[in-house]
């Protein structure tokens, strides 16, 4: 993505204190300490213009979100998105959501191991040169770093409309040996499903009719044991129910009729 940096932005951002975050280094393994509070923490690695990781701060406040892109303009208008959701959630007050000017290639000097509950990777880019796949975001020398930095909780979540991406990625989970659930090759077959947030990307796309690939990555032992769980209740077959007794019949049956 190519953006024209507009002139004061660097300075809008250095007054955001509470929300923009320039030195990510200092907070490895500090993120808690940064929100206040012990909640799980959600990432989204390449966060674009902001929309999905501002509505999900808006909508989820015992959740701290952590959006993450390399251009200060896109942080700008993150920001701006960030203050309208919380405004149209009537919580303007909330602090859970921090946006971080990093380049991902170096995602591991910034969180610590255990630190993360969800990576969400939505709409990467796809890098369709074989001499540049090692520099997708699902490339196995990246989600090794994921793994590491996600906790017991840990999941990832991907969305792409690149046919070659997906089948890139689910490659690369298998070949590392992850569990993957939920896998469709058109989210928006029946329209939005309720759990979706939509980023600006993929609104566009469902407008002019592309499909929408997704999955998810179950890391963390104890999210690994959940979905164990939900798969053996799936698989239990339906009780059945208990016979009703017969009715009794009017009168007194032991009399006989004359």
């Amino acid at each position: 993505m190519r953006l024209r940096g507009k002139k004061g932005t660097r300075d809008e951002l250095e007054r955001q204190t509470d929300l923009i975050v320039l030195d990510p280094r200092t907070y490895k393994g500090r993120w808690a300490q940064r929100f206040g509070n012990g909640n799980p923490i959600h990432v989204e690695l390449g966060m674009g213009k902001g929309r999905f990781i501002t509505q999900l701060s808006a909508q989820n406040p015992d959740i701290n979100y952590i959006g993450i892109d390399m251009f200060d303009q896109l942080l700008h208008r993150g920001a701006g998105k960030a203050v309208k959701a919380r405004a149209e959630h009537g919580r303007p007050e909330l602090n859970n959501l921090a946006l971080v000017l990093f380049n991902i290639e170096h995602i591991e000097d910034i969180f610590a191991e255990d630190e993360l509950e969800r990576v969400y990777l939505n709409f990467s880019d796809p890098w369709p040169k074989k001499r540049h796949h090692r520099r997708r975001l699902t490339h196995p020398n990246f989600v090794r770093k994921y793994i590491r930095m996600l906790n017991n909780n840990g999941e990832i979540h991907f969305k792409t409309d690149s046919e070659m991406l997906f089948e890139f990625s689910l490659n690369s989970f298998a070949d590392l040996g992850l569990r993957m659930r939920n896998i469709t090759l058109s989210l928006h077959r029946d329209g939005n499903p309720a759990f979706n947030v939509m980023t600006e990307y993929e609104a566009k796309f469902v407008e002019q009719g592309k499909p929408i690939y997704r999955c998810e990555v179950v890391i963390g032992k104890a999210a690994l044991d959940r979905h164990e769980e939900a798969l053996a209740q799936a698989d239990k077959p339906a009780e059945k129910p208990a016979d009703k007794p017969a009715d009794k019949p009017e009168g007194n049956s032991a009399v006989q009729e004359p």
